[in-house]
């Protein structure tokens, strides 16, 4: 077998989700890294075996990882970057709850490459590369036609930071109230690959990582949807806002992100 960057990554995102399901409902150890903000054991055993794999096939390339933030090969000027994270819904995973995944993203000198997003609970693995399209588990995959907020369903997700969450309360009013619903499940990376498959119609977060939604911003644009910041600029990781949808739907949601109405009262 050629041993690619997609070849690869795929066969260890399956890998360290095999970790993840195996140990899915059993006694955990948790550490908390903020009041909210949790990890597990496993989060960082699916982060050894992907760092790991990466290092032995691609020395040279850089990785940045949620658990242990950045390594730099010894060839510092690859234009290559790795972005992992291991266990994105590590609060849905510790609780239970199966909606996680593992994501693993590559860019070239700042622009993704290729994104892999694999869901061990649905065996779902999503897969993009630049210019070549998105596929779930072989299916080439396209975002929605819906063309009214009214008919939308949308996602959003709030941060383990208070004061960013309580930014988003007033979106999320605005959106629940002028959409057909809303949704809300713990995982960012997940829910950019089901606006790619056209499950949700749009997503909007603040204050995201790199880790979070770098494979998911590529599945999206490769599957035809638009990812903007806040200000409707293509979006860039240090970006304060996301914004994912079909072309229809990217001028509202913009519009509710960037300024809120309020809703009525009685």
């Amino acid at each position: 077998m050629t041993v690619t960057p997609r070849s690869v990554a795929i066969e260890v995102a399956r890998e360290a989700g095999h970790i993840l399901a195996e140990h899915y409902g059993r006694a955990k150890e948790v550490r908390y890294k903020g009041e909210v903000d949790l990890v597990t054991e496993i989060d960082v055993r699916s982060e050894t075996l992907i760092v790991e794999r990466i290092q032995r096939y691609f020395p040279e390339h850089n990785i940045l990882s949620e658990e242990s933030g950045r390594t730099r090969s010894p060839e510092t000027n690859s234009p290559y970057r790795w972005i992992i994270d291991p266990l994105d819904g590590t609060t849905n995973f510790a609780h239970g709850y199966p909606f996680f995944c593992v994501s693993i993203g590559l860019e070239r000198d700042g622009e993704m490459v290729l994104g892999v997003v694999y869901a061990p609970t649905l065996d779902e693995l999503f897969v993009a590369e630049r210019g070549f399209g998105a596929f779930l588990n072989g299916r080439r995959l396209a975002v929605s036609s819906t063309d009214s907020l009214i008919r939308s369903l949308l996602v959003t997700g709030f941060n383990y930071d208070r004061a960013t969450a309580q930014a988003n309360l007033a979106r999320w009013e605005h959106f629940l109230m002028r959409s057909q619903a809303v949704r809300r499940d713990g995982s960012a990376a997940l829910n950019l690959c089901f606006v790619a498959a056209g499950r949700f119609d749009g997503y909007w977060e603040l204050g995201l990582k790199p880790w979070d939604c770098a494979a998911g911003v590529l599945l999206v644009r490769e599957a035809g949807g638009t990812v903007t910041d806040g200000e409707g600029a293509p979006h860039q990781f240090d970006a304060p806002a996301l914004i994912a949808s079909n072309p229809h739907l990217c001028q509202a949601l913009l519009d509710g992100v960037r300024a809120p109405q309020p809703v009525p009262r009685d």
